[in-house]
């Protein structure tokens, strides 16, 4: 492996089923991911990265944002909202506004959960500054054990979703020869003054705050591994001297679904990403490769 790109060595035998026929591709799953972010001095900012524990079915070992699945119970009913109304957020996202609603809470959950960060707070111009308390943690345990809803979560704790502290970034689908596949949103946001991430997600076996150039320049060193998605929208913050930068940013962003595609070429597979040429694979057909090969 020339760089730190993911890649299962099961891939090539499941890609050959897609292109025959015999696998039916899984329905994605609805996911947001969150790209925290804060400023360094100097240098510019710095993003919140957390590496998978070996025991996690999927990415296994490799640097991801806090993020996961959408919770079905934030579909069904209004939470206290702040920013951009439920409409704009529908016609950001392209989806209807209840399932925006949950893709953001999905966003924020995620973030409170894997990183002990809130993107709430008491009023819509405020946000809680610490989430560090017994009560606090209490709380975080019971979503991750989706013992609570986000929405009961909100409730409960009187909080306001802030969800103009959040920016739309970019949106993956997992191949469809992926077991395990989420259609994810991935989304910007600044670490609120006054909190602080935990290093306790149960999730991750390790947490770092990283410049993107540098953790870049370390997968493609082949010194941290990342799915293509994680390394793609890290090289596209490389751009911004700092947090309010990136977030003016996320407006213009382009949240076109990317599906990587599989076809034949003579004696070859071909694994591509459109319009991210970097992550193209050369897979032979031949018998002798049949266990993983494969040439970027």
């Amino acid at each position: 492996m020339s760089n730190g790109q993911w890649y299962p060595p099961e891939w090539p035998e499941r890609i050959r089923a897609l292109t025959d026929g015999t696998l039916t591709p899984a329905t994605p799953r609805r996911a947001a991911t969150v790209m925290l972010l804060r400023d360094a001095s100097p240098g510019g900012p710095e993003v919140h990265m957390l590496r998978r524990r070996a025991s996690m079915k999927f990415a296994a070992g490799a640097y991801a944002y806090p993020g996961g699945g959408v919770d079905s119970r934030d579909d069904d009913r209004l939470v206290r909202w702040a920013g951009p109304t439920r409409a704009e957020w529908a016609g950001r996202l392209g989806v209807p506004e209840l399932e925006a609603q949950a893709i953001v809470c999905a966003a924020v959950r995620e973030t409170f959960e894997e990183a002990g960060v809130l993107l709430a707070g008491p009023t819509p111009d405020t946000v809680v500054d610490d989430t560090t308390g017994e009560q606090w943690q209490a709380d975080r345990q019971a979503l991750i054990d989706r013992d609570l809803s986000f929405a009961g979560f909100l409730e409960n704790r009187g909080l306001v979703l802030r969800s103009d502290l959040l920016g739309a970034w970019a949106r993956w689908i997992t191949p469809e020869f992926e077991p395990r596949r989420y259609d994810t949103w991935f989304f910007v946001a600044a670490l609120p003054a006054g909190q602080r991430t935990s290093d306790d997600s149960s999730e991750a076996d390790r947490t770092v705050w990283i410049m993107p150039g540098r953790a870049a320049a370390e997968y493609d060193r082949g010194e941290l591994t990342m799915m293509p998605p994680t390394i793609a929208t890290l090289r596209t913050l490389e751009a911004y001297d700092d947090v309010r930068g990136a977030l003016a940013g996320a407006a213009g962003r382009d949240l076109t679904p990317v599906l990587a595609r599989a076809r034949m070429e003579e004696d070859e597979l071909v694994l591509s990403w459109p319009g991210h040429d970097e992550f193209t694979k050369h897979i032979p057909t031949g018998k002798s490769d049949r266990n993983g090969g494969a040439s970027s």
